[in-house]
């Protein structure tokens, strides 16, 4: 591998890096689905040689504080 290739493929992987870290990994899309949605939870990709493998998510829906009656109830029984 050339110092040139070297070169490209170090700043290649700090921009991945830097990208990940600032969580900008989804497309515009899916945040915009996400955020419609209002997911809270965990999504899961595998990557072989570029490649997305297998992807998943686990859900998790919390409600806002005040969105219901029954949690005013309950919180005010405790």
């Amino acid at each position: 591998m050339g110092i040139v290739d070297r070169f490209s493929e170090e700043r290649t992987f700090v921009e991945f890096r830097r990208k990940v870290r600032a969580a900008e990994v989804l497309s515009a899309a899916m945040q915009r689905l996400l955020q419609d949605l209002q997911f809270t939870g965990r999504l899961t990709l595998v990557v072989q040689n570029g490649r997305v493998l297998k992807s998943g998510y686990e859900e998790g829906y919390f409600r806002q504080h005040g969105a219901s009656g029954v949690e005013d109830e309950n919180a005010r029984k405790l």
